[in-house]
């Protein structure tokens, strides 16, 4: 259905051909037309256009007053934004790599997520805190974190992961749209390795819906943001072995479209979990659980995770170890298809 509406909106708006990170900067743009309570902060965002150039030009265009550039502190980036959006405004919070977040743990954990259960509705906290993340690219270290399952731990929060140009604007205007705070993670290994036509107009993705990549019978390949790429290259390379695989790309982390998993599951028996995060307490646990008590009576073999390892991201040199590679995933294929 995603496939279907994507070609739809292509096929009746004039389109550019964009990567991700010229996508982000256009649905960031398009979100700062639209609605004048909608402003940026975080570091080097203004004037330098962020570190990675997501904020390029939109200082010139819209002024310090909407695109601000904070001091070096992420615990006041998103404190500030709290204060912002419960006074009516809608922040776009950027942290400059997710291995920053931390200092802010605090505030997403003790208020971002809590402001409208503790005040009964009365107040909401419509702001996104978008968080370039992932290893691959020769970062130094905390620059190459993959911490989604500590979000999509904290009830109150949502949290978008996109894999193409297309879904980085639409989920980024769909989270900015959204009443609620969203995670906006971003895979930077995709930023700059692909092209896609994204729709110069508005549109958006809805939070909360997966996507089938590839169609497939035999097994169910569930993964998201920078490992999308990688199991669509396995899955073809599986097809020449006669093994049709599906890929699942889920978009949206929480919450997570527990139909597509299903349904998909139910069709092929067998699923195998692809996530650059450490995998024990992996957002995979959680999926593997979602099968469980979706498809359990229709799996044909144990499900397989791949990820990365119970330890901190290494330094460059290491990193392509560290990461889940086609040979890992193709092992992983092939023991469930000979159980």
């Amino acid at each position: 259905m995603a496939t279907e509406v994507k070609q739809s909106v292509e096929q009746t708006q004039q389109t550019q051909h964009l990567t991700m990170i010229q996508a982000i900067n256009d649905g960031l743009k398009t979100v700062l037309e639209q609605d004048e309570t909608t402003l940026i902060l975080g570091e080097d965002v203004g004037k330098n256009g962020g570190v990675f150039r997501a904020t390029d030009g939109l200082q010139e265009q819209f002024g310090i007053d909407r695109v601000i550039d904070t001091p070096l502190s992420e615990s006041g980036i998103i404190g500030t934004a709290v204060g912002l959006a419960v006074n009516g405004l809608k922040p776009i919070a950027e942290i400059q790599f997710m291995g920053f977040i931390y200092p802010a743990f605090d505030q997403i954990m003790t208020h971002v997520s809590r402001i409208r259960m503790r005040t009964m509705g009365h107040y909401a906290v419509p702001m996104v805190i978008r968080a370039p993340y992932g290893a691959g690219v020769r970062a130094p270290e905390i620059h190459s974190d993959s911490a989604e399952a500590i979000f999509t731990h904290m009830p109150g929060i949502k949290v978008v992961c996109p894999a193409s140009p297309y879904d980085a604007k639409g989920l980024l205007i769909a989270a900015v749209e959204d009443p609620d705070p969203v995670i906006y993670m971003e895979p930077m290994g995709l930023y700059r390795s692909v092209r896609e036509e994204v729709p110069i107009e508005a549109y958006s993705v809805a939070i909360g819906k997966g996507r089938i990549r590839t169609e497939g019978k035999d097994i169910t390949l569930i993964t998201w943001g920078a490992m999308v790429p990688l199991v669509e290259k396995v899955a073809k390379q599986m097809e020449t072995n006669g093994i049709s695989c599906e890929v699942l790309d889920l978009r949206t982390l929480y919450p997570i479209d527990v139909d597509l998993i299903a349904e998909s599951v139910r069709k092929t028996g067998r699923a195998v979990i692809v996530h650059e995060a450490p995998r024990t307490g992996g957002l995979g646990n959680d999926i593997i659980s979602i099968i469980n008590d979706t498809a359990f009576l229709y799996m044909k073999a144990p499900i397989e995770r791949v990820t990365g390892f119970d330890v901190p991201v290494p330094f460059y040199s290491l990193e392509q170890h560290y990461l889940p590679t086609p040979k890992r995933i193709e092992q992983a294929i092939e023991k469930v298809m000979d159980y």
